[in-house]
């Protein structure tokens, strides 16, 4: 069903795409390398495909009308500028399998591009209305909210495990949520219809990075485009690895999982080394934990739509979330 519908909203898809070239290009044509660097580099488009989706919900009319296909534009291009800061902030090297912006140009230069796709968002947002604009200046505030809390760390008695789960809500589920909202009420849907939507996203998002983790440390370099335990060179402790430690304060750690956290305070910038603590976490029970809860965090997003009349577009959106937690890139 969720590809039967992917097929019917192919034609929309690819006017997105064409609006997001305009809208990643410079006129001056100085700067539209570095503003269509990531944009350019591919993407799964899931927040755009989400807000024409969830414009399957109201007046049929109004589905791919003006509106819709400008905010799945504002979403693709907010989405973007986010990469932009989180890749300086982590000093990723790669994304999408091509060098980062910072590494081709500079951390400055990056830093500017994602403002100015932001700019651009906000101009684009600013023609659906007062409401719309504030909805993403709230998803906004909530992105940097997350991202600050990721810096600054769980305080004092906090649970690292929830605020780790807070941290993936805020950076992730909030643009997912707002995805899911700007399709359903720009063409009328149901109050109840669209926030239902909005806590289908947030916690979908959660699911969706959740299972990000997974991958890091179960996927290979050609199938996702990333290198295995990346974020465990950069010292991120990721749900597996939080799971870990509270095994281990707990004292229900096995010898593996100590051996695994020892190895965590070694040199994981040799290849070797990294190597080896990642075939340690594959074949870890720990990692079936964590695509456990990768699991219990869809059922709960897919739980939300049962605000939504039976039919094709719910079938498609709880596909949608299968799909998220299911994937191997």
């Amino acid at each position: 069903m969720f590809s039967l519908l992917q097929e019917r909203l192919s034609p929309a898809l690819e006017e997105v795409e064409r609006r997001l070239t305009e809208q990643t290009r410079d006129d001056k044509g100085i700067l539209t390398g570095l503003l269509s660097h990531l944009a350019q580099a591919g993407g799964k488009r899931l927040r755009p495909l989400l807000v024409l989706l969830c414009a399957q919900l109201g007046e049929p009319e109004r589905a791919t009308c003006e509106e819709v296909l400008d905010a799945a534009v504002v979403v693709e291009l907010t989405h973007l500028a986010t990469l932009y800061h989180d890749d300086v902030m982590d000093s990723a090297p790669s994304r999408r399998g091509v060098d980062t912006a910072h590494v081709v140009w500079s951390n400055n230069q990056a830093i500017l591009a994602g403002d100015l796709l932001f700019s651009r968002a906000s101009m684009l947002v600013a023609d659906l209305g007062p409401k719309m604009v504030y909805q993403h200046a709230q998803t906004f505030e909530r992105l940097c909210l997350g991202q600050l809390d990721e810096t600054v760390g769980p305080a004092e008695g906090d649970d690292p495990i929830e605020h780790y789960l807070r941290v993936l809500a805020d950076k992730t589920g909030s643009l997912v949520a707002q995805s899911a909202r700007f399709g359903a009420e720009l063409v009328g849907a149901h109050e109840e219809v669209v926030d239902a939507l909005y806590r289908f996203g947030d916690d979908v998002g959660v699911a969706f990075q959740i299972a990000d983790d997974v991958l890091d440390i179960a996927s290979d370099h050609e199938t996702s485009g990333k290198t295995p335990g990346t974020d465990l060179r950069e010292g991120v402790d990721t749900l597996p690895i939080l799971l870990l430690r509270r095994a281990e304060a707990r004292g229900e750690i096995d010898e593996e999982g100590r051996d695994i956290l020892a190895l965590l305070g070694g040199d994981l910038s040799d290849d070797e080394a990294l190597r080896e603590v990642v075939e340690r976490l594959r074949s870890h029970r720990v990692l079936a934990s964590t695509r456990d809860l990768a699991h219990a965090w869809c059922a709960r997003a897919k739980g939300h739509l049962s605000a939504l009349p039976e039919g094709t577009v719910r079938q498609a959106l709880e596909a949608f979330a299968d799909a998220l937690v299911d994937r191997v890139a």
